[in-house]
């Protein structure tokens, strides 16, 4: 994990998570993914309590800027975007 800052029940983080995955957390939309894709993504979802994902805009340009990391916070080497995470400190401790 990048920055943490932990509050009563939660915990909000900064995260690089994959461009392909976006669609999924944040908007419940699985097009595209594949069902090995999905699992993926639904572990990590679960495994790290992760309760809400939000992109980080560029604020002079208004868009996500993504990526290239050897170390997203799930799946292989990819395309990432850095998102505010916030998961469920009970799963997180």
């Amino acid at each position: 994990m990048n920055k943490t800052d932990k509050t009563n029940r939660n915990e909000k983080s900064v995260e690089r998570i994959p461009t392909y995955a976006l669609p999924y957390l944040v908007n419940g939309d699985a097009t595209g993914l594949s069902v090995k894709d999905k699992e993926i993504i639904d572990d990590a979802y679960s495994r790290h309590g992760i309760e809400l994902v939000v992109p980080i805009t560029d604020s002079v340009e208004g868009s996500p800027q993504p990526y290239f990391s050897s170390s997203p916070m799930f799946g292989l080497p990819t395309e990432v975007e850095d998102c505010i995470v916030i998961m469920s400190k009970s799963n997180n401790a």
